[in-house]
């Protein structure tokens, strides 16, 4: 069992590193944790590495990125060699989905990555649908709003949205639409037969009710050093081809339709705005969600997470309902250009500053153990 507690007194804390995986929120983290005063180090694959040791290299004036470590692939992380220079830097490592993803087994960082990790290392998991006690659970012990789910395609009676594991691609999901147990059953062998799904993937997936609302995700930061939850701002996701889908005349994507079927691969965020009239539920989504964590996952979150969904509209009133959860940081640094950050501290915070600023406060009160798993 890592002993984080260990390792952390075993740093030099004048000189602490915040490291990241180059890619997801790599550079947002990086530019907070410039501007606070630590030094970064980034671990790229050795084909990715030129917006990290070319474009964003810190230079003491311009860029973000301080120390580089070069890999092969990104699982090289775990090698004994690799994490000796992590911890050698006095590294604190923000985790992403996009770090977890290249490891076939959750067990592989939380038992064998001897790095201290800013958040709760045990938790990323639940966000998986197929394990016991995961964000379903986590949302009804909240008691907070989410999709119907069918638990088996004849229950189908409306539009509903399946959520299956590509297969080339395992940590991406391959959507698509039904109607009903036939409708189901049609798209689903045409994805078997293209090999985009497979049959175990299709067993484990999730057919959720389709929620017809605008999608927000609501970007939060909790901080067990203060006890408080914070907005820190709210976007919507750009997918493709999905986005390419939606820009032309429904005559049209019937037509298209007819060669190519719509994907939901996210390539990118639009910050957006949400009515004032609904913060309060928003915040109470949030206060729920950490409250449900504390108590059936201990310690409960450390720092960012997000409530992904939509605002819908049930009888006049507007409810936002949630259909994914982000257990770390989420992907978009664009939450900043939303205005929340700025209504709590008087000027725009992106995610990764929120983050430099926790790890300043705990390192200056002696409490770095309680916020890195």
């Amino acid at each position: 069992m890592i002993n984080v507690k260990n390792i952390l007194e075993g740093y030099d804390k004048k000189n602490i590193s915040i490291g990241v995986l180059g890619g997801h929120s790599a550079l947002d983290v990086c530019y907070g944790a410039k501007k606070h005063g630590f030094r970064t180090v980034c671990v790229v694959r050795s084909d990715r590495q030129k917006t990290y040791t070319k474009y964003y290299k810190s230079n003491g004036e311009k860029g973000v990125i301080d120390k580089i470590i070069i890999v092969d692939k990104y699982s090289d992380i775990l090698k004994p060699e690799i994490q000796e220079k992590l911890r050698e830097l006095n590294t604190v490592f923000i985790h992403s989905r996009y770090f977890w993803v290249y490891f076939d087994d959750f067990k592989k960082v939380e038992e064998d990555f001897n790095v201290p990790i800013y958040g709760t290392r045990d938790m990323l998991k639940l966000e998986e649908r197929d394990i016991e006690k995961n964000q379903y659970y986590l949302m009804r012990k909240a008691g907070i709003k989410y999709p119907r789910i069918y638990e088996k395609p004849e229950d189908i009676d409306k539009l509903v949205i399946v959520k299956v594991n590509e297969a080339l691609r395992g940590y991406e999901r391959a959507f698509f639409f039904a109607t009903s147990h036939e409708d189901y059953n049609q798209k689903s062998q045409d994805m078997l037969k293209k090999g985009t799904i497979t049959q175990v993937a299709l067993d484990d997936g999730v057919i959720e009710e389709y929620i017809l609302g605008a999608h927000v995700n609501f970007n939060y930061f909790y901080s067990p050093l203060t006890d408080e939850l914070e907005l820190m701002g709210t976007d919507t996701r750009r997918q493709t081809n999905l986005d390419g889908f939606l820009r032309l005349p429904a005559d049209e994507q019937l037509k298209a339709l007819e060669f190519v079927k719509p994907t939901f691969v996210e390539t990118g965020h639009v910050a957006v705005t949400v009515k004032e009239s609904i913060l309060e539920k928003i915040f109470d989504l949030g206060e729920k969600f950490v409250a449900a964590c504390k108590l059936e996952h201990p310690p409960g979150i450390i720092g960012p997470f997000a409530l992904q969904g939509a605002v819908a509209s049930y009888e006049g009133k507007e409810e936002p309902v949630i259909f994914d959860v982000s257990l770390r940081i989420p992907g978009s640094p664009g939450t900043m250009f939303t205005p929340y950050s700025a209504y709590k501290y008087r000027q725009p915070i992106s995610y990764g500053e929120r983050i430099a600023m926790e790890l300043k406060k705990a390192i200056e009160s002696d409490k770095l153990d309680l916020i890195c798993t």
